[in-house]
Parts: C-alpha cells; structure tokens; sequence
C-alpha cells in the first residue's frame, strides 16, 4: 500500500461531490431526458430482441385487410384436433366412403409459409399462424372457407431462421376471439371478425420461456374466459390468462424446473376434480383447473429429444402417453388417498410395439388408433394389446390423420391421403389419392361442414368429402 498524497484535503471532498453532482443532473435534464411515457405491460422486459429492441414485437404488429369473405358454411373446428381436442370430428355430414376416380375434389389451394402449422375453422373463417419468410414477420392469417382469399391478417416482426421448418401450432377461436402461439412463443389475441388487436404475451421475456428445439409447437386452450397456456418458465409451469384482457390469474410453481415441449395442455376430470394434464421435457403434471395448484406429477414418462403428442385421457383416471424417439408408450393410472394424488404406472410399450412421434393417437370406441414408428398405422386396447396394424405398402411416416363419421383420413409425408375404416376389426382401405405434390405433410388437418383441410411444407389445400 501506498503512502497517502500530502496535497489531499478531505475537508473538501464534499463540495466537490455536490458540484459533481449538480452538473450531473443540469446535463440529464437538458440532453439526456425524453418525453415521458406511460408503461405497458410488457414492453420493458429482457434483453434486446432480433429487432433490436426489448419490446413485445406482438405489440408493433399490423393489421392489413384482404378481399376474401366468411362462407357461408357449416361446422367448426376450432382449436387443435377439433371441437373436442380429440381428433374427432362430430358433425352429421355424411362424408365418402371410397375415393373415386376425381375425388376428393378440390376446391382451393394457397401457398404458406415453411412449416407444419394446422388451421382452425369457425363461422366460415379459416385461422393460419403462418410465418412471411420475405417480410420477417409472424403472421394470423384469416381466409376464407369458401374459396381461401384472405380476409385479413394481423403480422408483426419476428426474425426466424429456417430450422425445419418455422411455424408449427394450431390457433384455438372462440367467438369473439382467436389466440396463437408463434414460433418464438409469442401469444397474440386478436378479434376473430376484424383482426383487431386484443392483447399480446412474449412468454420468453414475461414467464422465461425457453424456445423448444425446432420452435414452438404448444397449441392454446381455451376454456370459457380463458385461455391456458404452459409457458414452463422459472415460476410457472402453466398459466391462466383472462381471454379479453390477457391478464394472468393464476400461475403454477415450476419446481422441478420444467421447460416447455412441443406437446400442448389436455383438461381431464377425476374424483370432482377438474385439471389440466402437461408434459413438460422431464415428466408430467396434473394442475387444478381453478386455482393452478400443482396437484401432482411424475417424471416416469419424459422422451429424450422432443416431446411432440398430447397425452390422451381415458376413463376412470387413465392418461395414455407416447412418443418417439425410443420412448414407446405408457399407461398412467391417477389415484387420490388420503385427499392427495398420485399416479402409478399400469404398462409399458417398448417403441415396436407403439409409440407416436409426432402426431397424437385418436381414443375412439374404446381403441387407440394412431402411427407407430416402423410407419405402420395401428389399433390397439388400452390395455396394450395391438389389434392390427396397416399392412406392408401401406406407411404413414409423420403425416397427420383425423377421424369422422367412423372412417379415418390420414395423409403420409409426400401428400398420399387414405381413407380407411375405423375399425377394431381389420385395417380396411376404402381409398387413396394424391392431394399435395410436395413433401412433409406433417401439419394437423381440420374438418368442418365436410370440407377437409391438408397442407404440406409450403401449401394448403381444401378438399370436398361429403358424400354426395
């Protein structure tokens, strides 16, 4: 250490502070000082984003208005795998029951952004989260079901770099109001007529979100006034948001440090219980559906890459789970003792015997129907027991498949679409065409007034199956 300077005054360190000081401010005052402005919620959060700036890029968005108009049409698919979020369509429309020659018919094709993003159908409207690669900007789509002009979309600027594909999750719409998930983890709230911004939610920058591998694929729920989403941020697993105003309710702890998959939230009701089912990328969890009190989990099922299916809910307490990658499927049984809950593992299925790696199996009279990962299509008991699969010559891959009017529609990855009984008995091939000529028909389909909606990597197609 050294010796102190002997022209040092300690008696006059004060005074200069002050004047330092009082230049300090005089200089902020007159040059580093801007107008004020109000707070938003949102807009102060986090680092810098691709743009530049640490707002919520939701909130810069645009509307622009298209030509197209609402049709005129029947039915409604609204959110992910259907009315129902079962896969199942329930309308009374008689649809075919073989592909003959010039069947289906088309009625309208659109080009769409890279990806595998699902449409949602209500009110003769057609909702797309879709991804404008030339613009930077994630982009609500609203077409027609009639012809698939655009009636408006509502985009705003997010920069995405091609990682197979971009946009991948489905919009869920209840009137007045239709929310997505971008592939950022965005959430936007718009008007379902007008487009009109409601509210918008930046999961990474508000709950810690961080992006799953390949984007985000969680696809919303809405129950009543809310919507339920699963950011699996550092102090919430899941969340309720208020469906008009966007405000939280309730959060869930995270306290196994969850990160959120690709698989999206499945309500159940067990013992006068209602609850959301999740998979986080280390287990599942089961949340009260009122308050976002984490009744119980488990980390006997997680997949080591990409957890992609939703978990399917059976009677009497029973969540049926698969995956790729080796994970096979699991059977888990819910039981409440002494007022608390838990689960306890009923079987297991090697990948052979089936597993989904992509798209989520359909429960339906009492069978499993879904693609295993040989490529085979398969049904099975809930107990296990595989009933039949496809036969050589006649794969799936990755493409999507939804069931209705008894018969199951399922495409493979090169836009080849089957019809097929649904069936315990036999896989029965009513028919088969090709309505895509491009290549990873891997987004979900929609179903409403008999018109069925295909897409692959770049396009989308709206085919005619009602039987005539």
């Amino acid at each position: 250490m050294s010796a102190p300077d002997p022209r040092f005054k300690p008696y006059l360190l004060p005074g200069v502070i002050a004047v330092v000081a009082l230049l300090a401010l005089v200089f902020w005052v007159t040059r580093g000082s801007g107008p004020l402005s109000v707070r938003v919620p949102g807009t102060d959060r986090g680092p810098e984003n691709e743009l530049g700036t640490n707002a919520n890029a939701v909130l810069a968005g645009k509307l622009v208005k298209g030509d197209g108009q609402p049709a005129n049409l029947p039915g409604a698919w609204p959110q992910f795998r259907g009315p129902e979020r079962d896969g199942i369509g329930h309308e009374t429309i008689p649809l075919l029951r073989d592909f003959a020659p010039g069947s289906p018919r088309q009625l309208w094709a659109i080009d769409v952004g890279e990806g595998y993003a699902g449409p949602a159908i209500l009110n003769g409207r057609v909702y797309l989260m879709d991804y404008d690669r030339d613009q930077k900007q994630d982009a609500l789509r609203c077409l027609s079901l009639e012809d698939g002009r655009e009636i408006w979309r509502f985009a705003y600027p997010v920069a995405i770099k091609r990682n197979h594909g971009m946009s991948r999750t489905v919009p869920a719409v209840q009137d007045p109001f239709v929310v997505a998930i971008g592939p950022k983890c965005h959430v936007v709230c718009v008007d379902a007529a007008s487009g009109e911004l409601k509210w918008g939610m930046d999961l990474v920058r508000e709950h810690g979100t961080t992006i799953p591998p390949w984007y985000a694929g969680q696809c919303p729920l809405i129950e009543g006034d809310r919507v339920l989403l699963a950011p699996g941020g550092p102090e919430a697993l899941l969340l309720a948001a208020n469906l008009k105003t966007g405000e939280v309710l309730w959060k869930t702890p995270n306290p196994r440090a969850w990160k959120m998959t690709h698989s999206s939230i499945m309500a159940m009701e067990f013992e006068g219980q209602r609850m959301y089912v999740y998979c986080g990328h280390n287990g599942v969890a089961g949340v009260s559906a009122s308050t976002g009190e984490l009744l119980w989990d488990t980390t006997e099922w997680k997949i080591s890459i990409a957890t992609v299916p939703t978990p399917i809910i059976l009677s009497g307490g029973r969540i049926f789970l698969s995956g790729g990658y080796d994970a096979g499927s699991l059977m888990l049984q819910l039981k409440k003792e002494e007022g608390r809950f838990k689960t306890e593992t009923v079987y297991r299925l090697d990948a052979k015997t089936f597993g989904a790696t992509q798209q989520t199996p359909i429960l339906y009279n009492d069978r499993i129907y879904g693609v295993r990962p040989d490529n085979k299509f398969a049904c099975l008991t809930p107990e296990g027991k595989i009933l039949w699969t496809s036969p050589a010559g006649q794969h799936f891959g990755l493409g999507a498949f939804l069931l209705a009017d008894n018969v199951i529609f399922g495409v493979n990855d090169s836009g080849l679409l089957r019809l097929f009984e649904a069936s315990p008995e036999q896989y029965k091939l009513l028919g088969e065409a090709k309505v895509l000529d491009g290549r990873e028909a891997w987004g979900p389909m929609a179903l409403a007034g008999g018109r069925l909606l295909v897409r692959d990597l770049t396009r989308m197609v709206c085919l005619d199956v009602t039987r005539k």
